[in-house]
C-alpha cells in the first residue's frame, strides 16, 4: 500500500480518485479521545495478524471409556469451550457466549463440565455447569462476587471453591453438591486469599493455599465436613526466613502431599511431604530453576512437572516407583510448556505448547510409547509462522552492575540503515517475558521493520527469589534504571538506531513505560501505556479490596507516611509534567486492579504539557482488552500511533 501511495496521490489530484481515504469506525464499545481516523488500508494489512488463533488445554474427558480433551480458542469475538474428540480431531463448540470463558473443568466420570466466565472483564467470576451433549447451562455462584479456584471432589458429587462473598475482601472456602441446588455450604470463614488446590483420594479434606505474597504462602488441610484446619507449613518463628509453599496435591494413597517450595532454595523446588512424619523430600533438587507446574499420574507410578528454564518449558518425569529417580523424556516439542495433566488409567500426558513460530495448541505425551500427539492446529490467518523471527537472548550491564536479561526480536534481512526500536515491559511485576508467540506483535517485526526488545528487569520472576525481590518497596525505582542501561546497550549498537526508540507495557509494564517517559523523555520518541499505574496511592486506595493487600507486600504500604511519600515521589503522575513526546494510553473502564481512574488523572495531567494524547477508553473491557473487535482497533490505534511518531511517517489527515 506504500508503494501505490504516490500513485494514488496524483490521481487524486487528476481528479481521477478521491482523496479521501475509507477510514474504520470506532466501535461502539470504545470511547477514542485525540485519535485521528485510522485509514482501511491499515487494517486490511492488519486483517491476517488479527485472525491468528489459538487454544489452550483445558482437561482430559473424564468420562469412562473416552480420550477426548477440553480446550478453550476463539472462532468469534471472544473465547469459547470446544470439545475434540481425537487428535487432529474436529474443534467442536461447546459455549456460544457473549462473554469469554476463562476456564473448563471436566466433572469426574460424567458428560458434563464447569466453565468460568465474568462480565465486562471485571473478574468477579461466576461457575457454570453445563452438559457436553447441549443444553442450558446451570449458574452454582451468586452471580455478583469473585470465585475462583474451583475443584471437583474424586466422585465428581461435591464441589469446592473459594468466593468473597461474605464481605468482597477475603476468599472463604465453600462447597457444594450440583446435585442439590439447596445444598451449599461455607466450609470455612478466613482472613486473607485462599485458595482450593486439590482434594483427597477419600474426599473428605481438601489442600488449600493460603496467599500472602508470590515468595511467601502456606498450605494447610481443612477437613470438609468441619472447616478444621490443619496447618502443614505454619508460619516460621520471628526472625526466620518466610518461604513459598504452592499447589498442594495428595498423593494417590492419601499419605503425602505434593507441592512447589523456595524453601531452603533460591528456586521453587517440587517436593514431597510425608503426612504422617512431617519429612519433606527433594525431587527436583538437581534443577538449578523455577518448577512451575506438575501432575500425578493415575496410578501414582510417575509425576510430570514442567521447569522454565530460561523463558522456556522443560518437562521432567520422576519415577515414584524408583525413589523419585528421574526419567524425563526426550523428543518434545520446544516452547514454552502450561497445563500438564495425566489423562486417567493412563500415562498420556497433555500440555499447551507455544513458541516463536508456533501459536499455542494442544499436544499429548505417552510416556510408555514415546509417542507425540498433536490435539489441535490452530490457523495463523494464512500467515507463515514458521518464517516468524526467533529471539537472540541477551544480557546487558545495569547500574550497579547486575546483568539484566532481554530477548531481542530483529526483523529478517538487511536493512537500509539503523532500525527503530520499540522496548516492551511486561507487567506484573511479579511476572516474565519469555520467547512464546508474539502473535499480532508479529507485525511490528515483519512488515514495519521494528526491532522489539523484551526486557526481564529485576523484579521479573524466573530468575530466582533474591532478583525477584529487587524491585520491591523503597527499590521501585531501581527497575526504571535498568531500562535507562538498556537505552544506553541500544546507543552502543550500530544495528540500532537510538534516536527512534519507543517504549510500551501493560498493567505494572504500564507504570514502567510512564516512568520511562517521565525519566528519560529526551531519548525516546513516543510512548504507549496500557492499563498502567500512574500513582500507586491512588492506585492502592482505587484497586479492588481482595487485592489491595496482596498488592502492598510488593509495593509497600500507603498507610505508612514514609511510604506514602516515596511512593509519591516514585509516580509517573507527580512528574507528568516532564512528558513532552506523543503518548497513546489504553484502559478498561471496567478493570478491577488497575481503575479507570488512573488513566483519566494520567491523561488529563500530560494534557496540560501540549503533546499528542490519544486516549482509548473499552466500556466493556477490564484488564486488557479481550473482545476481538476491541483488540483489533486497539492494534490498528498501535500502529497507526507508531507509524507516525516513531517511523515519522506523519498522522493521517482528519
Amino acid at each position: 500500500m506504500r508503494r501505490l501511495a504516490p500513485l494514488l496521490a496524483l490521481l487524486a489530484a487528476a481528479g481521477l480518485v478521491s482523496a479521501q481515504e475509507p477510514t474504520i469506525p470506532v466501535p461502539d464499545s470504545i470511547r477514542a479521545e485525540g485519535i485521528p481516523p485510522i485509514p482501511a488500508s491499515l487494517a486490511a494489512e492488519l486483517n491476517r495478524y488479527q485472525n491468528i488463533r489459538s487454544a489452550s488445554f483445558q482437561g482430559w474427558d473424564d468420562e469412562e471409556g473416552k480420550r477426548g480433551v477440553y480446550v478453550t480458542t476463539r472462532f468469534g469475538d471472544t473465547m469459547q469451550a470446544h470439545y475434540v474428540a481425537t487428535p487432529g480431531g474436529a474443534r467442536r463448540q461447546l459455549t456460544f457466549l457473549p462473554e469469554r470463558v476463562l476456564g473448563v473443568s471436566p466433572r469426574p466420570r460424567r458428560d458434563q463440565f464447569l466453565y468460568v466466565m465474568d462480565e465486562g472483564g471485571a473478574e468477579n467470576y461466576q461457575l457454570f455447569l453445563q452438559d457436553r451433549a447441549g443444553g442450558s447451562s446451570t449458574r452454582l455462584s451468586d452471580g455478583k462476587s469473585r470465585h475462583a479456584s474451583a475443584r471437583w471432589s474424586p466422585a465428581g458429587d461435591l464441589l469446592a471453591w473459594s468466593s468473597n462473598a461474605r464481605d468482597g475482601v477475603n476468599m472463604d472456602l465453600y462447597v457444594a453438591a450440583p446435585a442439590d441446588p439447596a445444598f451449599r455450604r461455607l466450609m470455612k470463614e478466613v482472613v486473607g486469599q485462599w485458595t482450593v488446590s486439590d482434594w483427597s483420594p477419600d474426599g473428605k479434606t481438601v489442600a488449600v493455599e493460603e496467599y500472602i505474597s508470590i515468595t511467601e504462602s502456606y498450605v494447610h488441610l481443612v477437613d470438609v465436613a468441619t472447616g478444621e484446619v490443619r496447618s502443614i507449613t505454619p508460619r516460621p518463628a520471628r526472625g526466620q526466613p518466610k518461604a513459598a509453599v504452592a499447589s498442594p496435591k495428595f498423593s494417590k494413597d492419601g499419605k503425602a502431599l505434593f507441592y512447589v517450595t523456595d524453601r531452603d532454595s533460591e528456586f521453587r523446588r517440587l517436593a514431597r511431604h510425608d503426612l504422617a512424619t512431617g519429612a519433606e523430600t527433594v525431587l527436583s533438587a538437581d534443577v538449578p530453576w523455577d518448577v512451575e507446574g506438575f501432575d500425578l499420574s493415575d496410578d501414582g507410578w510417575y509425576i510430570a512437572a514442567v521447569t522454565n528454564e530460561e523463558g522456556l518449558g522443560r518437562v521432567h518425569v520422576y519415577n515414584l516407583r524408583a525413589n523419585g529417580a528421574e526419567q524425563s523424556p526426550a523428543g518434545l516439542p520446544t516452547g514454552r510448556i502450561s497445563g500438564l495433566e495425566f489423562r486417567r488409567g493412563s500415562h498420556e500426558l497433555a500440555f499447551t505448547l507455544d513458541s516463536a513460530r508456533s501459536s499455542s495448541d494442544v499436544f499429548s505425551r505417552d510416556l510408555i510409547q514415546g509417542k507425540n500427539e498433536r490435539w489441535t492446529e490452530s490457523e495463523t490467518g494464512g500467515l507463515d509462522a514458521s518464517t516468524f523471527v526467533e529471539p537472540e537472548l541477551i544480557r546487558f550491564p545495569s547500574f550497579d552492575g547486575k546483568s539484566i536479561p532481554a530477548f531481542v526480536y530483529r526483523p529478517a534481512g538487511a536493512a537500509a540503515g539503523p532500525r527503530p526500536v520499540l522496548i516492551s515491559i511486561h507487567g506484573g511485576p511479579e511476572a516474565q517475558f519469555r520467547p512464546g508467540f508474539l502473535g499480532r506483535l508479529n507485525y511490528l517485526i515483519n512488515e514495519l521493520g521494528i526491532v522489539v526488545i523484551a526486557p526481564n528487569v529485576r523484579g521479573s520472576d524466573g530468575y530466582g527469589k533474591s532478583y525477584l525481590q529487587l524491585d520491591n518497596g523503597f527499590l521501585r525505582e531501581d527497575p526504571v534504571k535498568d531500562i535507562g542501561a538498556l537505552l544506553d546497550w541500544i546507543a552502543a549498537q550500530p544495528d540500532l538506531d537510538k534516536a527512534r526508540v519507543a517504549v510500551s507495557g501493560g498493567s505494572y509494564g504500564g507504570f514502567m513505560s510512564l516512568a520511562v517517559q517521565t525519566n528519560y523523555n529526551d531519548r525516546i520518541r513516543c510512548g504507549i501505556d496500557v492499563v498502567g499505574i500512574s500513582n500507586f496511592v491512588t492506585f492502592l486506595e482505587n484497586t479492588q479490596g481482595y487485592r489491595r493487600d496482596l498488592r502492598r507486600a510488593e509495593y509497600g504500604d500507603e498507610r505508612d507516611p514514609r511510604m506514602r511519600a516515596f511512593l509519591e515521589h516514585v509516580s509517573p503522575l507527580s512528574h507528568a509534567d516532564r512528558i513532552k513526546t506523543p503518548i497513546l494510553v489504553i484502559q478498561g473502564a471496567n478493570d478491577p486492579r488497575v481503575p479507570l481512574s488512573e488513566s483519566e488523572q494520567l491523561v488529563a495531567a500530560v494534557r496540560e504539557n501540549g503533546a499528542p494524547v490519544w486516549y482509548v477508553v473499552g466500556l466493556n473491557e477490564g484488564h486488557g482488552f479481550s473482545r476481538k473487535a476491541n483488540q483489533d482497533y486497539q492494534q490498528a490505534v498501535e500502529v497507526q500511533f507508531l507509524k507516525t511518531y516513531l517511523l515519522g511517517e506523519g498522522e493521517p489527515a482528519r
